[in-house]
């Protein structure tokens, strides 16, 4: 081989060489995901069961990626506030929020929305699914739902029952409570779980249908009586608790908790996501906090399941938004 045919051979190899060598550079900012803080947007004020799934994975996914994840409340407007943020975030998955029934209530509840549900976000995971409870403060004469009915018809319209806003998952449940029971409870709709939950325990509002999270500890210190979990089961967190449909049949509401993301991340990235936070919730000591606040973690659960799950859900909602006549325009 002569020295102008190995001169050429090694340009060619060294243009190789240099080719590849960028294409790695170029490729390893993508393939290192995530690659810059993860911001965790909870649509609710601290202290509410959102806030606290939020902040349950943040840290353990702050050590998974070497990474800062940090939470961050935006509440208001029924959670599109920060649905919204989700929403017009950068699509690079570095923003996920947390939603409840909310997000799959409020395209019945609002003839306009600033964002499209199934368009401009997308389901990570569904995290967990969280009996909604019937509450009472200790002061209410009536310790059983057949107790309650019989105050409610003696008293219309004085019971009231608080809730977290008009239209939420929370309140639809108190009006299919009303429905089914031919009661008449006087709703006393609030900014949040926990300014709802401060006028429950100083008896200033009678009753609350709430997550069992957000109401188990006040349950199990004797601050709130259950008097039923809105379900067609007894949850284990709270056995002794009949389930409603036990007494009352055609009542059966779930809170859930899920995580969502920017529409258009790319969909390795969601899946990447997926993965990391399903990871987190196999976690012996997530999945004992996750029990202990009366969840009951759904692992498992695919993006794709999730959107699936949010299709129906908004079907099913969007019948008892009809229903109750509830509006928030």
């Amino acid at each position: 081989m002569n020295s102008r045919v190995l001169h050429l051979a090694s340009v060619v190899l060294a243009a190789a060489l240099g080719f590849a060598s960028a294409a790695s550079m170029a490729q390893s900012p993508a393939e290192v995901f995530p690659n810059k803080p993860v911001r965790i947007v909870v649509p609710f004020t601290t202290g509410g069961p959102a806030d606290l799934h939020g902040r349950l994975m943040a840290p353990r996914l702050t050590e998974m990626w070497k990474l800062p994840v940090v939470v961050d409340n935006k509440p208001g407007a029924g959670a599109n506030i920060g649905v919204e943020a989700v929403a017009k975030a950068a699509p690079d998955g570095h923003t996920l929020g947390i939603v409840s029934a909310a997000y799959v209530i409020n395209p019945s509840l609002y003839t306009k929305l600033p964002f499209d549900t199934l368009k401009d976000l997308t389901g990570v995971t569904l995290i967990v699914s969280s009996a909604m409870t019937l509450v009472a403060h200790p002061s209410v004469p009536a310790n059983s739902v057949e107790e309650l009915i019989a105050l409610a018809k003696a008293k219309p319209g004085q019971l009231s029952y608080a809730s977290v806003g008009t239209g939420s998952g929370l309140h639809l449940a108190g009006e299919m409570f009303k429905t089914v029971t031919h009661t008449d409870l006087l709703h006393v709709p609030y900014k949040g779980t926990s300014p709802a939950q401060v006028d429950l325990l100083a008896g200033r509002v009678a009753l609350m249908f709430g997550h069992l999270s957000s109401v188990l500890q006040h349950v199990k210190s004797g601050k709130l009586k259950a008097l039923a979990v809105l379900d067609t089961r007894r949850n284990p967190a709270l056995p002794d608790v009949p389930a409603l449909a036990e007494t009352v049949a055609g009542v059966e509401a779930a809170g859930m908790f899920g995580v969502i993301t920017t529409g258009a991340t790319p969909r390795e990235r969601v899946q990447k996501l997926n993965a990391d936070i399903v990871r987190v919730l196999n976690i012996p000591e997530v999945k004992e906090r996750i029990a202990g606040m009366g969840g009951e973690t759904l692992i498992a659960n695919t993006p794709e399941q999730f959107d699936a799950y949010i299709r129906s859900e908004i079907r099913k909602w969007a019948k008892a938004v009809k229903d109750s006549g509830a509006t928030a325009d």
